[in-house]
């Protein structure tokens, strides 16, 4: 199973904006029960002296960049990804999973979170759960399905397949899954509006912005 911590590279990153909400002794329970399940990445630096050189100076420090648990992110333009990104939609009465096309502006921050581009989640769709770790390819998909109401949960106990041979499932119909179902020029999502209360790029696909194209 491909899964790689986030921990030594987030908890750092946290303790600041935690302090300012009234959290200290960071701990991934507490925030997700206290800080309404949301992981600080980017912090504002600190001023620079006067003394800084022209060149460091004009570099615009970036306000803190806040991401959402349990965000699916994967191929907006892919008709297959679409359907099941739907029936998932569908099936998680509970909201708990929330959705995000790679395409998307909004998708950036979380790629350079986890080291990963926009190609790695066109091969292999990727779910972040939280600030502990992300998964790729059968194993995101079997994540999402945790966390789904009994029965389609018990889908996840197919997490006792080695990875590799469930990847080797997936990455066959991933490879082909243009040619057997088909894609779009743009996000699909925008076409089914009601679906995008559970996007976390839901501004920015109903602004039918660039992003949205492939």
């Amino acid at each position: 199973m491909l899964t790689r911590t986030l921990a030594g590279r987030v908890r750092p990153l946290l303790a600041p904006s935690l302090a300012a909400a009234g959290l200290r002794g960071y701990a991934p329970r507490a925030v997700a029960a206290a800080a309404a399940d949301v992981v600080v990445v980017d912090e504002e630096p600190p001023p620079r002296p006067a003394s800084t050189s022209a060149a460091a100076a004009g570099i615009v420090a970036t306000a803190p960049t806040v991401l959402q648990p349990r965000v699916l992110i994967y191929d907006g333009v892919c008709h297959l990804c679409h359907r099941g990104v739907k029936w998932v939609i569908k099936t998680d009465k509970h909201a708990k999973i929330r959705f995000c096309c790679v395409q998307s502006k909004a998708a950036e921050p979380y790629l350079r979170l986890v080291g990963m581009d926009r190609e790695d989640v066109l091969r292999r769709v990727l779910f972040i759960e939280g600030p502990e770790a992300y998964y790729e390819g059968s194993t995101a998909a079997l994540k999402v399905a945790s966390y789904l109401p009994l029965p389609y949960s018990a889908l996840s106990a197919l997490l006792i397949i080695p990875a590799p041979l469930r990847d080797a499932v997936y990455d066959y119909i991933a490879k082909n899954r243009y040619n057997w179902f088909g894609k779009d020029d743009e996000c699909i999502v925008t076409k089914d509006k009601e679906l995008l209360e559970r996007f976390i790029d839901r501004e920015e696909m109903l602004g039918g912005g660039p992003s949205n194209s492939f």
